[in-house]
């Protein structure tokens, strides 16, 4: 098989974060970065999937010049190579352009599978995969517990509320979105970090035509404030609003 994994990297989550002068990203000049959780998870299963049915694995990543940080843990972890769409453009871009970005990137190579993480942990959309389907005009499927391969047929288990969980069969190629803990990852060997630096690293320009879906007008701080009532009445009158209070205003009931 031939499987295409979309990685993303983010600010890692111990980072303190602080909104930038403009008021519409992090401030992440000295930020530490890593990779994106829900992608790891992608991209060891599709390493999975190449030890159990063999062929190749490709990470692909969109963004400025540092995304290389990323590209060279995945190809330590077991990847064959990488494609990497370089735009400072594309640092903190909604779903939809990194999307764009990437379909225009790997489009041309017939992937027989595509995998991505279900969301990003900054911007958590969960959509950078359902809209790359749809740009490679190919089935995608949401969420995905479990991958099973059998004579070019996909059967995965997607994981719905409730606990509740749902087996969907379909065509390949395909695109899977994978939810976190499907499996348990891998590290990076002493071997593997010094084999990724011989592996092909392609590096490809962004459309000039990209252009922004959204946009984000302010990112602020959530305030936290007190406030104490009062509620007046008998007892049971008193009581009654109390539960309503709990119920409808606070929901901790």
């Amino acid at each position: 098989m031939k499987i295409a994994v979309c990685v993303k990297q983010v600010v890692t989550r111990e980072w303190p974060l602080r909104v930038d002068d403009a008021g519409t990203w992090v401030q992440d000049r000295d930020a530490s970065f890593e990779m994106n959780e829900p992608d790891a998870y992608a991209l060891e299963e599709a390493l999975r999937l190449k030890e159990q049915h063999g062929g190749e694995v490709v990470v692909c990543s969109a963004g400025p010049a540092r995304v290389g940080q990323v590209i060279r843990e995945a190809l330590a972890r077991g990847a064959d190579r990488a494609i990497r769409v370089e735009s400072d453009a594309l640092a903190a871009a909604d779903a939809g352009t990194v999307a764009e970005a990437l379909a225009s990137a790997i489009l041309d190579e017939q992937f027989d599978l595509v995998l991505t993480g279900l969301q990003s942990d900054d911007q958590g959309f969960a959509q950078t995969g359902v809209v790359l389907s749809e740009l490679l005009g190919i089935p995608h499927a949401t969420i995905i517990m479990e991958v099973q391969v059998s004579d070019g047929q996909l059967r995965v288990k997607r994981e719905l509320e409730g606990g509740w969980f749902q087996w969907v069969s379909m065509p390949t190629p395909a695109l899977l979105t994978i939810q976190s803990g499907i499996n348990q990852l891998r590290y990076a060997t002493l071997k593997g970090i010094m084999s990724a630096k011989k592996k092909e690293v392609r590096v490809v320009e962004a459309p000039a035509d990209l252009a922004a879906h959204q946009e984000i007008l302010k990112l602020y701080v959530p305030e936290k404030s007190k406030e104490t009532q009062l509620i007046d009445g008998a007892p049971a009158e008193a009581a009654a609003e109390l539960v309503r209070i709990l119920k409808e205003e606070a929901r901790v009931l």
